[in-house]
């Protein structure tokens, strides 16, 4: 077991395109969002398990001696087993949760009970740690923000126990593990996943755990090579919507106008293809003519997720102001509210964003300066963080 302290991150992610035709067959690209998830693990020696997540309030205690006694032998069927509704009722009653609790603090404990008991209990004794985890992704905007979480987890506590290499050297302000240990790492993300999710596709944590751009197609995942860094404004239209209820919607208008919305759909494929074409070709030398053909592929999915239903009045706002800075946006995730992206070309000058990220603002929008293609899971020294970062880190 690892004395030391570790310092882990990954990021977000968003779909680039590829939403809802993706349900059909169709390609999808996954980025990696550059608004990262941070924990740092601390081993100690007073016997306690804690874990504090300062964004959803919830700071827990568990007694290690407590947690040892405990009948584990239900997380020993495999490794990778799918957990039954009676594993997850023995977890429930492990952590012990009160009773104004909300589903989603819950399922956060859960998932960070079953990586915690799964992963340490090869350790001749369950080690005593302090966790904490804290986001820059906000939670429920389908930026992968779970998956994140997962993924930290995983990549901290497989190191904290050797069951992977520690990749930080003494010097180094950060480093990434080989690629045999983020396949382990992305393993047990997903395990992570399920106990949230059910029933997830593995994008989320696969893209939190490799970064850059993956292609998606009927549960294939491949990494795509080198992508470009793309600058972007990511804005969350705070608008709530029901996955659930636009899928459903969407389905119908699929058995009702099969020859119109099938075209759609082809289209929207060949627009993954086409912008997976380019960002292979921005490899080697990124120039001008690139990123229009990515704004006028991002216009084209616009108005084919508009045609499919999925848009929303918010969205179609975002759209006007930003095109009246010359800008180009979509809908990223399900729609009907939700967050949208913004390409920035490199050539933008700092007060022409600056005023777009104004209007935004003042109309009642969240809205960050980030990027897409952003590394994967990372290790840290604590000297690389920004204050913003440690504060948060500390609880300050």
């Amino acid at each position: 077991m690892l004395s030391q302290v570790l310092l882990v991150s990954a990021p977000g992610k968003i779909i680039l395109h590829g939403e809802y035709a993706v349900v059909y067959g169709k390609v999808a690209l996954a980025v990696a969002l550059n608004l990262r998830t941070f924990l740092r693990l601390q081993p100690q020696g007073n016997g306690k398990l804690d874990l504090n997540l300062p964004n959803i309030g919830i700071k827990r205690t568990w007694d290690v001696a407590k947690l040892q006694l405990l009948d584990t032998s239900f997380l020993e069927q495999g490794d990778f087993t799918v957990l039954t509704e009676e594993q997850v009722e023995k977890l429930k009653e492990v952590a012990g949760f009160p009773e104004d609790c909300t589903e989603h603090e819950r399922l956060a404990v859960l998932a960070f009970l079953y990586l915690y008991l799964s992963i340490c209990r090869k350790q001749r004794a369950l080690p005593s740690l302090d966790i904490v985890v804290w986001s820059q992704l906000p939670a429920g905007a389908g930026l992968g923000s779970s998956a994140a979480y997962s993924v930290c987890l995983a990549a901290a506590l497989l190191t904290a126990c050797e069951e992977i290499p520690n990749p930080l050297k003494d010097g180094e302000a950060a480093n990434r593990w080989a690629a045999e240990d983020l396949e382990l790492i992305n393993k047990w993300a997903f395990q992570g996943e399920k106990v949230i999710h059910g029933n997830p596709s593995g994008v989320d944590n696969s893209v939190c755990t490799w970064g850059g751009a993956l292609r998606y197609q009927q549960g294939k995942i491949s990494s795509i090579k080198r992508p470009p860094s793309l600058k972007i404004l990511l804005t969350n239209t705070k608008v709530p919507r029901s996955t659930k209820a636009l899928v459903a919607s969407f389905r119908n208008k699929m058995l009702k106008f099969p020859e119109i919305v099938t075209p759609l759909l082809t289209s929207i494929n060949a627009i993954s293809l086409e912008c997976e074409r380019v960002l292979g070709e921005m490899t080697g030398a990124p120039a001008p003519e690139h990123y229009l053909l990515l704004e006028e592929l991002i216009d084209v999915n616009q108005h084919s997720l508009n045609a499919l239903g999925v848009g929303h009045t918010s969205l179609d706002q975002l759209c006007r102001m930003t095109m009246a800075h010359g800008l180009h946006s979509k809908l990223t995730g399900a729609g009907g509210g939700g967050c949208g992206i913004t390409l920035l070309r490199p050539d933008l000058e700092s007060p022409k964003v600056e005023a777009v990220k104004q209007a935004l603002t003042s109309n009642g929008f969240d809205c960050w300066e980030t990027s897409i293609g952003a590394p994967g899971v990372s290790i840290h020294s604590s000297s690389s963080l920004d204050a913003l970062v440690q504060q948060a880190l500390d609880g300050l």
